[in-house]
């Protein structure tokens, strides 16, 4: 599902990414721990085609069987957002737009009908118990209901790939174990395949297999 080899990263002149060697199967639940700075966040954008590394004869990078090489600049746009669903540490809810309408911002830049759309999204809505809130907007939402609006909104395309950049960081420890709860219903019921960073090496040692990062190379 992820085979990364030998990817680098520079920021002018500091080595961020160290020649990263990372295989994550279909359906596992992995976490990458290390300390700030180590390079968590920059590998995951990365691996979300978010950002680019810096290419190498060695290096590369399959998602999905695809070779992230040979997709130009739109098709990449167009299987990010069909095979990757992002969760973020601080949500990224949109202030201006109610839950459901955060929840279908993803399914609206893959241009589906608006009517569609709001289906899928109740179904996810549903399944995480949220249908009392559909229409109240961030600031009316607990931190545990904005993460799992943000979890929809990672899930509503249907994506091969989660990542998930410390998702349990802002969140209380009931509320953050369970996200992590979630995770694995989620895997439970759908086959997700899950990536997430984290600084806590509590919920990662709940996960199929932990990769520890330290000064841009995984141990």
């Amino acid at each position: 599902m992820i085979t990364a080899k030998n990817i680098h990263k520079f920021y002018g002149n500091q080595h961020i990414l160290k020649g990263i060697n990372l295989d994550v199967k279909k359906g596992e639940i992995v976490s990458l721990v290390g300390s700030s700075g180590a390079g968590k966040t920059t590998l995951l954008q990365i691996l979300g085609t978010i950002d680019k590394f810096d290419k190498n004869d060695k290096s590369s990078l399959k998602l999905c069987g695809r070779d992230i090489f040979k997709l130009n600049d739109n098709s990449l746009a167009d299987f990010r957002n069909n095979e990757i669903g992002f969760i973020f540490q601080f949500h990224q809810l949109l202030p201006e737009f109610t839950l459901i309408e955060n929840i279908c911002l993803p399914a609206y830049i893959k241009k589906i009908k608006k009517s569609i759309a709001e289906e899928k999204a109740m179904e996810l809505i549903n399944y995480l118990n949220l249908e009392k809130i559909i229409h109240n907007k961030p600031n009316e939402l607990s931190g545990g209901e904005k993460q799992r609006a943000a979890v929809a909104r990672a899930l509503i395309n249907k994506p091969s790939i989660i990542l998930a950049d410390e998702p349990s960081g802002n969140l209380d420890s009931k509320s953050a174990e369970n996200l992590y709860k979630l995770f694995f219903k989620l895997r439970e019921d759908f086959n997700y395949t899950f990536l997430i960073a984290t600084h806590n090496t509590n919920y990662a040692k709940k996960s199929d297999r932990v990769f520890e990062i330290i000064d841009g190379k995984i141990n």
